[in-house]
């Protein structure tokens, strides 16, 4: 088993799979995983949509700050909400703090993804959209998120995870490169 020595950032839009590879990595390199909204749903005793309704996004922005601050000095593999590098000083305690890897899936596969009822439910942002409207949510905001995106330190191509024969090689395919990333 590699030793995973830093904390390991997976970011990038809904969808792209950071919580899927998250927990495959866990599966295939016994690497601690922790899903950043999971956190803070067990943390807060609310969901993320909860938190969204009570605290509006920028009180939960505050909320994920801390529970990244909290994260970042634990060696393992954490996914970040999609949101969470646009945050202010975010990006750069990430990039401080270990290896940020934006995971980067097409606009067509995300809106596909997040049209899933499993997948609308949980996102405020996206759960009483309807399909078109999705689509031009992905559209905009991939936009408005990139230059925030783009601060991370390797870009990992996340579209194959279709199947778990796909999910498990493109984790076989990002363990490598974070081996390659971190053994410096």
């Amino acid at each position: 088993m590699d030793e995973l020595r830093k904390t390991v950032f997976l970011m990038g839009f809904p969808c792209c799979g950071k919580t899927t590879l998250g927990r495959e990595l866990e599966r295939l390199k016994g690497w601690p995983f922790i899903d950043l909204d999971e956190w803070i749903e067990n943390r807060e005793g609310k969901t993320v949509k909860q938190l969204f309704d009570e605290v509006g996004e920028q009180g939960f922005r505050q909320i994920e700050n801390d529970a990244l601050r909290a994260l970042a000095q634990h060696p393992g593999v954490v996914a970040c909400g999609g949101g969470t590098p646009c945050g202010p000083g975010n990006m750069e305690l990430m990039n401080a703090s270990g290896l940020t890897v934006w995971l980067t899936t097409g606009e067509k596969r995300l809106v596909a993804r997040l049209c899933l009822p499993e997948h609308r439910y949980k996102r405020p942002h996206v759960a009483a959209m309807t399909d078109e409207e999705i689509a031009r949510y992905v559209h905009r905001t991939i936009k408005e998120r990139q230059s925030s995106y783009a601060l991370a330190q390797v870009r990992f191509d996340s579209t194959e995870i279709e199947t778990a024969q796909e999910t498990t090689a493109t984790a076989r395919r990002l363990a490598r490169l974070i081996i390659q990333e971190t053994k410096s």
